[in-house]
């Protein structure tokens, strides 16, 4: 069993910052890559950003120069410092997963950021 806890959403002013976070525990011994994706109303589920257990990142063109995507090994938890938010980056941001062949996700966070 292997449980992704969330937490660091809101709501902010355009411009803003926010700080996501996401801890992996429980019967996971292997993490290959840790990432966020994002689904806003109406649209499909999209890759944000994705980090490997190598260190290599990538990012949706349309968050490259604002979101950073980081993760801390020893605690089992990847991180996304989101800044310069604008209004289209409202959504469910969810957590995401890769290790030992399978793919695990987080329950969300919702992300609104006002105009």
């Amino acid at each position: 069993q292997v449980q992704l806890v969330e937490s660091g959403g809101g709501l902010v002013q355009a411009g803003g910052s926010l700080r996501l976070s996401c801890a992996a525990s429980g019967s996971i011994f292997r993490i290959d890559a840790m990432g966020w994706y994002r689904q806003a109303p109406g649209k499909q589920r999209e890759l944000v950003a994705v980090i490997r257990s190598g260190g290599s990142t990538n990012y949706a063109d349309s968050v490259k120069g604002r979101f950073t995507i980081s993760r801390d090994n020893a605690k089992n938890t990847v991180y996304l410092q989101m800044n310069s938010l604008k209004p289209e980056d409202t959504a469910v941001y969810y957590c995401n997963v890769l290790g030992m062949g399978r793919v695990y996700w987080g329950q969300g966070t919702q992300v609104t950021v006002s105009s």
